[in-house]
């Protein structure tokens, strides 16, 4: 099942560093969109000079159409597991473009609106801090539209590693349902500050 009233385009660039798990999240969309969701999809990966330790990005593509050119200047989603990555990527994205990050991770600016999700504490809680990256994943799903739901659920399934798929879908259920949550709140927050344009809401 794909999204509707999406954009038949969307660039995404997942970035953190190495050993966060970073290129497997973006691999992970990049084949819901082709597999689930029967559309066209790249990845292109990037590694700092370390690979455990050093910037780490994935630029993922999602189109309705051929893409003719798989690298990403200006995304439209950028999602943020560390610190020196957001420095490094922020003022590529796009002004209307949606910025999300690792609560406990990154300390965005208070000059653009984001989303963040506490996915390496959730992860830690769950016993398996390695799989932040899955909770991301989920939440990435609820809160961006990318992907559908059925068809990232499956490409975690196919992506993790052979006994551990059970722990990384309840993962990847805990990003995805914290998304929602997330997008439910704000969508009260404005219902309310429709009906009290004063801003008096106590």
């Amino acid at each position: 099942m794909t999204q509707t009233n999406q954009p038949t385009r969307q660039e995404i660039i997942v970035t953190g560093f190495g050993g966060q798990g970073i290129i497997l999240a973006g691999r992970i969309l990049g084949q819901a969109a082709a597999l689930g969701d029967k559309k066209e999809s790249t990845l292109v990966q990037s590694y700092g000079p370390e690979s455990r330790g050093g910037a780490c990005a994935a630029q993922v593509i999602v189109s309705d159409s051929v893409i003719q050119y798989p690298y990403i200047k200006y995304p439209d989603i950028l999602v943020c597991m560390s610190q020196s990555a957001y420095e490094k990527y922020i003022n590529d994205l796009k002004p209307e473009g949606l910025l999300i990050t690792d609560r406990d991770m990154v300390n965005p600016s208070s000059d653009r609106d984001y989303l963040d999700v506490p996915a390496t504490r959730m992860a830690e809680e769950m016993g398996r801090k390695m799989m932040a990256n899955i909770i991301m994943v989920g939440f990435v799903t609820a809160v961006s539209g990318a992907v559908s739901l059925e068809a990232a659920r499956d490409a975690v399934t196919d992506s993790v590693p052979k006994g551990t798929e059970k722990m990384n879908i309840a993962a990847f259920t805990k990003g995805y349902e914290y998304g929602l949550s997330k997008l439910k709140g704000r969508a009260r927050k404005t219902s309310d500050a429709k009906s009290d344009p004063t801003g008096a809401i106590s």
